[in-house]
């Protein structure tokens, strides 16, 4: 039985290492990109990269999170006290990155991508985006958690 924790926890890393590489890419390189585009630039190449990134990396997110809740489960079921525990970690984490996704980013999002769909450029965009922005850290720093930790389970096995 422990591999199905081994398939659940290394596809749930692959599906959240894709949005950890996505946010490790804004800290990098996107924001300095970023500051050096004039506002509509800013606001159209912002806003029609959340509209696509927000229909298409549910996609990866939903199975990522499914797969490390069934990590979880099957950790506490078939694996060791400590496996289950470390998976349990990540899920908290995972799901306090949902949080912040939605209840944070994903507001800056719709509002981009609003303004740029109708060719707008608001008189906060650079305050949004610079929440955006902010957001990256920790965002990034949940998910790297969730992943060590998923591996963690995974090493345990």
């Amino acid at each position: 039985m422990t591999v199905i924790i081994a398939i659940t926890g290394a596809l749930a890393i692959l599906g959240l290492a894709v949005i950890f590489g996505a946010d490790v890419v804004g800290v990098l390189v996107q924001r300095s990109v970023y500051a050096d585009l004039d506002d509509r630039t800013l606001v159209q190449v912002v806003g029609r990269g959340h509209y696509y990134a927000d229909r298409r990396m549910p996609a990866i997110g939903i199975p990522a999170t499914v797969l490390t809740a069934l990590t979880t489960a099957a950790a506490f079921l078939w694996g060791t006290t400590l496996s289950g525990i470390l998976s349990a970690a990540g899920l908290v984490l995972l799901v306090t990155w949902l949080l912040v996704y939605a209840r944070l980013a994903k507001p800056i999002n719709t509002a981009m991508t609003a303004a740029a769909l109708a060719d707008e450029v608001p008189a906060d965009a650079r305050a949004l985006q610079a929440r955006w922005d902010s957001l990256l850290p920790l965002r990034v720093a949940l998910n790297g958690i969730t992943i060590a930790l998923l591996a963690a389970t995974l090493f345990l096995l």
